[in-house]
């Protein structure tokens, strides 16, 4: 399961005059395509604002459009609608591969792309892309993380280009029924508490 990979952010930016290197959906899919090979998941579940926006498919370049494809037939790609890409995978130039769904309920679990404004156990999310700021002796480091309280997860952006939001931002609180822990990732992944995170 990964969230937000705002394929073709790079060329949505371009089309408004700002200028990024359009290697975005190549970066990101590659890691992706790496974790599916590594993992070898029979179902992956793509938890929302996959696309950057509505008219991504039609940017999309062919190879990755064929990449999206391959992996597909590796796996089980389950889109998650987001508000970023309301619709899918879907579009007049041609459906990318993958089933859609707004929402996934698996037991006690919901997988969704915008967590629930109050505690909601069982819940996994994505929208938010968490990201923790520790602070040493040497200065800080901010990392992606996924943060949670064992009752529900967040989980950081996947996409190149996603940024990242600090879990000290007014925008997670309420979010947790308890302080919750930041799994920051890097070369390896570090719980840190939530007593040892810091603000932008």
């Amino acid at each position: 399961m990964v969230a937000d990979l705002h394929l073709e952010k790079g060329s949505a930016y371009a089309a408004r005059g700002q200028m990024l290197p359009p290697y975005d959906t190549r970066e990101t899919l590659d890691r992706l395509q790496a974790e599916i090979e590594a993992l070898d998941p029979r179902v992956t579940v793509l938890l929302g604002d996959t696309l950057h926006d509505g008219s991504a498919t039609t940017r999309i370049a062919p190879d990755d459009r064929e990449r999206i494809a391959g992996l597909a037939r590796r796996t089980t790609l389950l889109w998650i609608t987001g508000n970023h890409d309301p619709d899918g995978p879907k579009s007049s130039s041609g459906d990318l591969a993958g089933e859609t769904a707004v929402e996934i309920g698996l037991s006690k679990l919901v997988l969704r792309h915008e967590p629930s404004p109050d505690p909601t156990p069982g819940e996994a999310a994505g929208h938010l892309h968490p990201c923790a700021r520790v602070k040493g002796t040497a200065g800080s480091v901010r990392r992606r993380c996924f943060v949670t309280d064992g009752q529900r997860l967040i989980l950081p952006a996947f996409g190149a280009y996603a940024g990242g939001l600090n879990v000290r931002d007014p925008a997670f609180s309420g979010l947790f029924a308890c302080p919750p822990l930041a799994v920051a990732l890097g070369k390896k992944a570090h719980a840190v508490r939530w007593g040892l995170l810091a603000g932008d």
